[in-house]
């Protein structure tokens, strides 16, 4: 769990390469991130806890690092985000993209493709991600290091692998929309887009 007490920027790129497993019974999909975003609590106007604002959706969020904190958004999507530093601080990573790596055909008929998938087909999105594998509101606040969505150690990523730049889809989040909390592995195809 220490790994989730840290800086959230740190946790989001030290993310990349690591393996998201999601367990169903005997069943295992397996995904490696290829993105994520940092949102940094209180003073990042992008972030739910943006301002210290608390609901009953926004309670996981304010867990000690280590747990799930999933949203809906749009009325459509669900988003996965790691809860990250201390209790009460409100900073998370967003899940944003991944590569399959076991479990694609699940993946693709779970995302209702009838062709086969095209790289960031399956999970280039945090919505595309959840509904791949089967993540919603039942995962939020579950921990992320035992049960059936766990994050396992992966594959070690370089920094000269990694690209980093601002976030996408928070237009309305002022001077933190140019935050560079965005990281991804450059030249991954299947990383959301706008890709780099």
């Amino acid at each position: 769990m220490d790994f989730y007490r840290r800086s959230t920027a740190d946790v989001a790129r030290d993310l990349l390469g690591r393996y998201l497993v999601r367990r169903q019974g005997s069943r295992r999909l397996v995904a490696r991130l290829v993105e994520t975003e940092a949102y940094l609590g209180t003073p990042d106007r992008a972030s739910h806890a943006w301002n210290e604002r608390r609901t009953a959706r926004t309670a996981s969020l304010y867990r000690r690092g280590g747990y799930a904190y999933v949203y809906f958004i749009y009325g459509m999507y669900f988003c996965l985000n790691a809860v990250t530093e201390g209790a009460d601080n409100g900073c998370a990573v967003l899940i944003r993209a991944a590569e399959p790596v076991s479990g694609e055909s699940e993946m693709t008929a779970r995302r209702g493709l009838s062709r086969p998938p095209r790289p960031g087909d399956l999970l280039g999105g945090p919505g595309k991600l959840c509904q791949a594998l089967d993540i919603d509101r039942r995962h939020d606040g579950v921990a992320l290091y035992r049960g059936e969505l766990l994050l396992t150690a992966g594959e070690p990523v370089g920094d000269e692998e990694i690209a980093r730049g601002p976030r996408v889809g928070i237009d309305y989040a002022g001077e933190a929309v140019d935050w560079p909390l965005r990281f991804a592995l450059r030249g991954n195809r299947h990383m959301s887009r706008p890709r780099w």
